[in-house]
Order: C-alpha cells, then sequence, then structure tokens
C-alpha cells in the first residue's frame, strides 16, 4: 500500500471518529431534553418510581392537566403573561442598549472612557446586589406586583453585557457612510436610525435572542415582584403543581415544562435565519 493510501486511510478514520466523538456529544446534550419530553407523557406512579425512559403507556391526562393552568388561571393567561415580559424585554435591549452603544462607539464626549469602564465593571456585580434596593426603589413608586419592574429596566441600557457587544460591533463598521450622511446634513439621530441601526441588525438579532431567553426562564426576579396568580407567567406556574398541595403533580409540571419550551425554540428557529444571513454578510463591517 503507498504512503497516499496510508494517508488517505487515516484521514478517513480520523473523520469517522470526529464524527463518532460528535454524535455521542450530541446524544448527551439532547438526553435530557428526551428524558423530559418522555417524562412528561409517563403516569404519576412512574415519575419517580421507574428508571425506565420510555413510559409504560402514554399518559395525554398530565398535557389536559397543563393545559387547564393552576390557581383558576389558563395556561393562555400565563403564555401571554410570559410573552408580554418578554417581549418588552426584547423592545427595551435593543433600543436602550443600540443607543448607549452607539454614544459609546461613534460620540466624542468627556468621561467616555471611564464611564465605558464603570460599565463594563457593571457586568461583575450580582444580580442579587442590587435587588434589594430596585425592590425599595420600585415598591415606593408602587409598581411592585405588576410588569413594571420586570419591564422599565431594560429600557434604561442596565445591560452591559449587551452595550459592550453592539459597541464591539459597531466600532467595525466603516466611518466613511456616517461621514458622508453628515456631509449631507444627516445630525447623529438620524445616522443612527438611517444608517447605523441597519448595518447593526446581527449585533440586534443576537441581543434580542438571548434576551428572550433568559427573561423567559427567568424565575427568581419575577418570584420577587410578582404576587398575583393572574400575573404569574408559565416559569412561576410550574411551581405551584409542587406548592399547590401536600401531592405534587409531576407529571402535569414536566408537561407544562415542554409547553413553557416551545416558544424559546420557535423564537431561536424564527430568528436563526436572519442572525446567520447577518452573519454571512459581515463583510460590510470592512
Amino acid at each position: 500500500m503507498t504512503t497516499t493510501a496510508l494517508l488517505r486511510k487515516r484521514v478517513a478514520w480520523g473523520r469517522i471518529a470526529l464524527h463518532a466523538g460528535c454524535l455521542a456529544a450530541l446524544l448527551v446534550m439532547l438526553y435530557p431534553l428526551a428524558w423530559l419530553l418522555a417524562t412528561s407523557l409517563k403516569p404519576a406512579n412512574e415519575v419517580i418510581a421507574s428508571l425506565d425512559l420510555l413510559p409504560s403507556h402514554i399518559a395525554w391526562s398530565n398535557y389536559t392537566t397543563a393545559l387547564d393552568g393552576v390557581n383558576g388561571v389558563s395556561i393562555w393567561r400565563l403564555l401571554g403573561n410570559s410573552l408580554l415580559i418578554a417581549g418588552g424585554a426584547v423592545l427595551g435591549n435593543v433600543f436602550s442598549c443600540s443607543l448607549a452603544a452607539y454614544a459609546f462607539a461613534r460620540l466624542r464626549f468627556r468621561m467616555r472612557r471611564p464611564l465605558f469602564a464603570f460599565m463594563i465593571a457593571t457586568i461583575m456585580l450580582p444580580h442579587h446586589a442590587v435587588l434589594i434596593p430596585q425592590y425599595i426603589i420600585f415598591n415606593k413608586l408602587g409598581l411592585v406586583n405588576t410588569y413594571w419592574p420586570l419591564i422599565l429596566p431594560k429600557f434604561l441600557a442596565t445591560e452591559a453585557f449587551f452595550v459592550f457587544l453592539i459597541v464591539q460591533f459597531m466600532r467595525g463598521l466603516p466611518r466613511e457612510l456616517e461621514e458622508a450622511a453628515r456631509i449631507d446634513g444627516c445630525g447623529p439621530f438620524r445616522s443612527f436610525f438611517s444608517i447605523v441601526l441597519p448595518l447593526t441588525r446581527p449585533a440586534l438579532i443576537t441581543t434580542a435572542i438571548f434576551t428572550f431567553i433568559w427573561t423567559w426562564n427567568d424565575f427568581f426576579t419575577q418570584l420577587i415582584y410578582l404576587f398575583d396568580p393572574d400575573k404569574f407567567t408559565l416559569t412561576l406556574a410550574l411551581r405551584s403543581f409542587v406548592d399547590a398541595s401536600s401531592q405534587s403533580s409531576f407529571g402535569p409540571m414536566f408537561a407544562m415544562s415542554v409547553i413553557a419550551l416551545l416558544p424559546i425554540v420557535l423564537f431561536f428557529l424564527a430568528f436563526q435565519r436572519f442572525l446567520v444571513e447577518g452573519m454571512a454578510s459581515s463583510g460590510l463591517k470592512g
């Protein structure tokens, strides 16, 4: 056998080993999702007692109970509450973080670098450290047990990670476009909305995706601010299957978990195409 043939054989076996390793890693990552889906179809006596992945028989009653909602609140109301909070957070972060990023990336003003460094330093600040002061402020404003504490901070560019992400993207955009717009009489706001913002679409879509996922899965902050069951989200409703009575309803809880997972998957799939297209055209950054 020639050296070239041996080399090709080694490359082929290397590719097979690589694909096998990737497939094994994929199975490990997908197993929790498969377990969740299978457990949501198990009868009540098999959820905890049985270690088998597949149920002995399918219990569609888990989904029927989950669709009925909790504490007299329908699942559609819970879904609407979650979408309202997540949608408001997405709009707030995309709008405010892009404005703040434009100021740091393009405008020149005093203390710009120290303020940017201070903003970056807030990324290391734990969320729980500011939760109590925020709660005191919103309580004095009479906004506790409303959605405003969960949405309003997003319109104040409080997410330093997304500001930093958009700043780094904007710094790669060619300044010649804004200089040409300035010659034509465009001010900073007109340049931002007409030129910079459309070119920043990949970073904005990334911000929207992560904001939606993080807000949708947020449990602790919603637990602190929301008391009325009519204002509960799907995340808070999941707890009711365990705390509502002395006997926990794990089957319906896992069924509602599957239902709560669907909007996240659909949101990501809907915007993934735009994200890939934006990153593929990132050569426009110059």
